[in-house]
């Protein structure tokens, strides 16, 4: 599975945490890779953790979110925007594998595929100051 498609499954899992509680999520996940049929083992194991990495820091990603989305907070964004933006902070501020132009564009692209019509600016722009800012 290439690193899009990985992401993809990443974002997917993640909007679960919206709502699901938390003792839900390892049946969940469970559930989910249950359908996923093409996911080698190491594929499903980079897909787990990075997910549980990422919703263990939900709240400090947060709170870079909420600093950098002008006149937004995240209690406020749209769930798909909002799971979009999680994954793509994690990945631009904890994951040095990724390039901070791979994360915003790959970002960028789920917004096309999942969100609104204004989801893709909205995922550039807060996405843009936060790097601006750092």
């Amino acid at each position: 599975m290439g690193r899009s498609e990985l992401r993809e499954h990443i974002f997917r899992m993640l909007f679960r945490v919206e709502f699901h509680e938390a003792k839900e999520l390892p049946e969940q996940l469970k559930l989910y890779f249950e359908q996923l049929e093409e996911a080698e083992p190491a594929d499903q194991a980079y897909i787990q953790a990075k997910y549980e990495k990422i919703a263990a820091e939900k709240e400090q990603l947060d709170e870079k979110i909420n600093a950098c989305a002008t006149g937004w907070k995240t209690s406020r964004m749209n769930k798909v925007d909002l799971t979009i933006l999680r994954l793509a902070v994690y990945e631009i501020m904890e994951d040095e594998d990724i390039p901070t132009g791979v994360a915003i564009n790959e970002a960028v692209e789920l917004a096309k595929k999942y969100s609104s019509e204004d989801g893709p600016s909205f995922i550039n722009g807060v996405l843009g100051r936060m790097v601006k800012e750092a």
